[in-house]
């Protein structure tokens, strides 16, 4: 996901979106984005329905895709699309990237030509609540209800991952939004320099401040960020909210809750965040720094933690040095009075994926969704770019790089402690520019007191909540 000047999210938020923005589109993608090849100002008819074709794709029919060039690339989609073209010979699929999902895209959708199928992600993503509202995507439940391509006897849904269902639902049953990626989120480190300095990830606070203590007596940073796009502390940080007080402190939140930010819990993590910056354990200049300078920093040894999602294994990848053997941990708690264990996690799907409603070829985006949920996509998938897929199990039999072995480790440790925050994608633009930028990166940067931060948030949430143009969604 990447951020929202430029986000992700990655996933994330993005997404995070999500998240993560590395290679700029050329001009003929964006042309190609632009204009797609969208068979007409009529949706194609659609084809009869068959034990290999249950979605009724019209086999003649063009397939128009767009996908985010993020920290996931664009070479897994095109793969799929050659499966697809396998199954569907005869259809021309016309394939885009580019990393400015929302101003490429909008004046397609203000004009009734949108893609087929979208990757709404990264810096520029569309506002899902937007979409939603103004009734502009496809009900995808026809896609989660059709067979899998491994296994007939299995519906898509029941071949995903806990939650991805539910993460695409806004208000009742219609499902909006598939996410492809499954995104582990956290506090990321390199294990190879831990051991060699013969430091323990921290499991509380205090250690934590210690283990930065040690390394400042070393030239080493405790942690850095992108300061540029300061919505990825939240990476680390809501889940650290939810182990000090509890899922429900991130609920309300997400609810628009009157109050939320000023619960016991999001003053103690702001306090705990805050004290890095006051004793000096963040890397000089991280506030300037761009998710791809934080990271290449953080690589080089510079600093030992940078919040982030499981994106950056392959996004970092070119400046990774060998035996630096990447890991995840989950958040450092807080002291012994946390109402969750060590271990909570956020984990979520990444890579949302949408059908636009008004789309030529609505069941042949879909199509290419299924295809892509079956194993050998989600494996292809998984090897390009050291990632996850919401498919749930699809890694048997790979060999998985540090950072994603690291993933799955801290998703079984984490069991049923994960939480989800959903302002991420119910309220992106609270979330990123108010939030994280004009809060969070605020305070982190010394330019605010955690006190003036929760104010701060909870002034930006009142202020949605009051906001009628913005609907409204709850847990």
């Amino acid at each position: 996901m990447g951020s929202t000047s430029e986000y992700g999210r990655r996933d994330v938020i993005r997404r995070a979106a999500a998240l993560g923005l590395i290679a700029v589109p050329s001009m003929s993608a964006l042309s190609a984005c632009a204009t797609g090849d969208s068979g007409g100002d009529k949706p194609v008819d659609k084809g009869e329905k068959s034990e290999k074709n249950p979605l009724g794709v019209n086999a003649g029919a063009p397939l128009d895709v767009v996908i985010f060039d993020g920290g996931f690339g664009e070479q897994y989609a095109k793969d799929a699309e050659a499966e697809y073209r396998k199954a569907y010979p005869k259809a021309k699929v016309a394939h885009a990237s580019t990393q400015k999902i929302q101003s490429t895209l909008q004046p397609r959708f203000n004009g009734g030509t949108p893609p087929d199928l979208i990757d709404n992600s990264g810096a520029e993503q569309m506002d899902f609540g937007t979409l939603v509202s103004k009734n502009q995507l496809t009900d995808l439940t026809e896609l989660l209800d059709a067979p899998s391509v491994d296994d007939p006897s299995k519906k898509v849904r029941d071949t995903l991952r806990p939650g991805v269902v539910e993460m695409g639902r806004f208000d009742g049953k219609p499902v909006w939004i598939l996410y492809y990626a499954y995104t582990v989120y956290g506090v990321w480190y390199s294990r190879s320099t831990l051991e060699k300095n013969d430091w323990e990830y921290p499991e509380t606070w205090d250690d934590m401040l210690k283990v930065c203590a040690a390394a400042k007596k070393k030239g080493i940073a405790g942690w850095t960020y992108p300061g540029k796009y300061p919505y990825y502390l939240p990476f680390s940080l809501y889940p650290f909210i939810a182990k000090i007080g509890g899922a429900d402190v991130l609920k309300a939140i997400d609810n628009l809750e009157p109050n939320a930010w000023k619960h016991p819990a999001v003053k103690s993590a702001f306090e705990a965040y805050y004290e890095l910056h006051q004793k000096g354990y963040i890397l000089k200049g991280t506030p300037g720094l761009t998710h791809i300078e934080a990271q290449t920093a953080w690589t080089g040894g510079k600093a030992l933690f940078i919040p982030n999602g499981s994106w950056v294994e392959n996004e970092a990848k070119k400046t990774t040095p060998k035996g630096f053997e990447m890991t995840v941990g989950a958040p450092s708690g807080l002291d012994s009075s946390d109402r969750m264990p060590f271990g909570t996690l956020w984990a979520s799907g990444g890579e949302p994926f949408v059908v636009p409603r008004s789309a030529k070829n609505p069941q042949g985006g879909m199509e290419l969704l299924r295809i892509m949920l079956g194993e050998k996509s989600s494996k292809n998938f998984t090897r390009q770019v050291s990632s996850l897929t919401s498919l749930d199990g699809g890694t048997g039999g790979l060999t998985l790089p540090p950072g994603l072995k690291s993933a799955t480790e801290a998703l079984d440790r984490a069991g049923e402690n994960i939480v989800n925050p959903r302002i991420q994608d119910w309220y992106v633009a609270l979330e990123k520019e108010k939030i994280g930028v004009a809060a969070l990166g605020e305070m982190m940067a010394g330019r605010m007191t955690p006190v003036e931060c929760v104010a701060k948030c909870q002034k930006f949430a009142d202020e949605t909540a009051k906001d009628d143009a913005v609907k409204k969604y709850r847990h």
